[in-house]
């Protein structure tokens, strides 16, 4: 303040101009109080003279490639139709995770309300010290005896279940053999343990077994393949089966993320492992409630009972976040519910994506994946032309988007269909319909 200036110093940067650095003199020393928005004014002059210029470049590189992500406002409950505040009326979302239509399920809201005003919003603490209720412990149950391992243990996200994982369990003598299309969240788990790290070619046995000789022949302790179940952007399933063979042949344990498999992958929707046949060898599953099963928010690591255990007492994204709020526990408890009762919501999500898959196909498009998972790719090759079409596709009141670098590799520019077990057949024919016009142009 200027009343406590002295040798005419008014701010920070005054004092830097005097040449005194104002944060290397004691307190007790200043010769005055130092003036908040003058400080927060010459902090803005060191962002604006280091970083600002470089992530202003950096962003102008994105939008000029055409690499730009725009957010898109959705003024409606997730669903088959939604509505957008760039357009009038409701369109149809074929882009969203919410595989089985469970989003805005009206028994699941109705349950978290219940939930809500028997346990609260939340719970204000981390599970180990007063925010482990005995839903939340039903919910781990109920998770264990989907999946027939030996017992579970939830987080705040899949991201965060991959990244509490493999540090905790692998060490500086063990090894990880990864795909080398996984999911960001394995890659950044991976990267934080100590292990030796091998890649092997996407869905390549051939290069798993020569990665996972590497790794015995490096002399590991612990050996461990992880992979996604089903690949988000490609839709295509990892060979488990083949992997679990492999994994015994070289004494490997097996992970998987199947985030985008629990719930609609299997006879009944027990995910890749039950697909393959493989749910007694894999040692490991993580997944996600933020998909298919209401699509909120919340994950899981499930397997073994000495991994799950260890995962209580050291993994960090467990440990240092706060436990998942009973409303969404609540509902989440009932989704399981449901999905152990019946297959019909998987059954309906089966034949949409065959109808959807064949339709396309026979109107020319290229599509990738396998032929039972609704994560339908059509594959373009070009970013902009990709941003393009699904503009216009917004136009036919088709919602759809854009894929493109970093998110899938360079050149393989897509638009990545889902399809739903509420959509109809009728909102299947307009989407097909409405890409033929659109690609005719």
């Amino acid at each position: 303040p200027k009343k406590n200036k002295m040798k005419g110093w008014g701010c920070a940067a005054a004092v830097r101009r005097q040449g005194t650095s104002l944060w290397k003199t004691p307190a007790t020393t200043l010769p005055f109080v130092a003036d908040p928005i003058c400080l927060r004014g010459y902090a803005s002059s060191v962002y604006a003279s280091t970083l600002q210029g470089r992530l202003t470049e950096e962003l102008k590189g994105v939008e000029e490639a055409g690499l730009y992500k725009k957010e898109r406002i959705i003024t409606s409950p997730q669903s088959a139709q939604i509505g957008v505040d760039s357009r009038q009326g409701q369109v149809l979302n074929f882009c969203a995770n919410n595989y089985l239509g469970l989003a805005d399920n009206k028994d699941l809201i109705e349950a978290s309300k219940r939930y809500l005003d028997k346990y609260g919003l939340g719970m204000a603490s981390v599970r180990f010290i007063c925010g482990t209720q005995e839903i939340h412990k039903e919910l781990e149950h109920k998770i264990t005896k989907f999946h027939g391992t030996e017992d579970t243990i939830a987080y705040s996200s899949c991201w965060d279940a991959n990244g509490g994982l493999f540090e905790i369990i692998l060490g500086e003598k063990d090894a990880v053999i990864s795909d080398a299309l996984n999911h960001a969240s394995i890659i950044d788990g991976v990267r934080l343990c100590k292990a030796k790290r091998f890649r092997y070619k996407h869905l390549d046995m051939t290069d798993l077994e020569d990665q996972l000789k590497a790794a015995q022949d490096a002399g590991t302790a612990v050996r461990m393949i992880a992979t996604d179940g089903a690949f988000s952007m490609d839709g295509d399933i990892a060979p488990l089966d083949k992997i679990c063979a492999l994994a015994d042949k070289y004494q490997a344990l097996v992970m998987v993320d199947d985030s985008h498999a629990t719930g609609f992958i299997g006879k009944t929707g027990r995910g890749t492992p039950e697909y393959h046949g493989v749910q007694d060898r894999v040692d490991v599953v993580n997944s996600t409630m933020g998909k298919a099963l209401g699509g909120a928010t919340g994950g899981y690591t499930t397997g073994r009972k000495e991994i799950v255990s260890i995962l209580r007492q050291r993994s960090r994204p467990y440990l240092f976040s706060n436990s998942l709020a009973p409303p969404l526990v609540g509902a989440t408890i009932q989704v399981f519910d449901l999905l152990t009762a019946s297959n019909a919501l998987r059954n309906r999500l089966e034949h949409n994506t065959i109808k959807f898959r064949e339709a396309m196909k026979a109107a020319g498009f290229k599509i990738i994946g396998n032929e039972l998972h609704p994560v339908v790719p059509v594959m373009l090759g070009d970013a902009r032309l990709a941003s393009a079409m699904a503009d216009d596709m917004l136009a036919l009141g088709i919602y759809v988007i854009g894929f493109s670098f970093p998110v899938v590799p360079r050149g393989e520019a897509r638009i990545r269909v889902q399809l739903s077990a509420i959509h109809t057949d009728e909102q299947i024919n307009r989407a097909v319909d409405a890409f033929t016009k659109v690609g005719k142009k």
